[in-house]
């Protein structure tokens, strides 16, 4: 996952080049979607069904990259969520603002009584 929204883009550009104070979030969630968020965060999120964004945690950053810490497991779906597509990076659990997003390697079709699950370092954050 790569890809920065238009928020998180202007907020470092003029933090960088205005000094424009920019406070980065305390903790950051990952969101599901069934369709491409775009870099303006238009995307289909998952919704209903026990689905919640889940608090995510990354190690230090080395080379322009960075990985997740830990498990992320998504709650046991109570309802379809459809075919998982991609993913996105929030700063709050509701609503907020997306800061990155990306595609999945591989779609995943959640149904009742599925739990979508990323395993430790499944999740990568790559600037070039």
């Amino acid at each position: 996952m790569s890809k920065m929204s238009d928020y998180l883009e202007n907020k470092l550009l003029d933090h960088v080049l205005k000094n424009t104070a920019y406070t980065p979030p305390e903790k950051v969630y990952l969101a599901l979607f069934t369709s491409d968020p775009t870099d303006a965060g238009t995307g289909t999120e998952v919704a209903g069904g026990a689905y919640a964004r889940q608090e995510i945690a990354f190690g230090a950053a080395n080379t322009g990259t960075s990985s997740t810490t830990a498990d992320i497991a998504f709650p046991i779906a109570t309802a379809n969520w459809g075919t998982v597509t991609h993913v996105g990076i929030y700063d709050a659990t509701t609503a907020g603002n997306l800061l990155l997003h990306g595609a999945l390697n591989t779609a995943r079709t959640i149904n009742v009584d599925n739990q979508l699950v990323f395993l430790t370092g499944e999740l990568t954050v790559v600037f070039d």
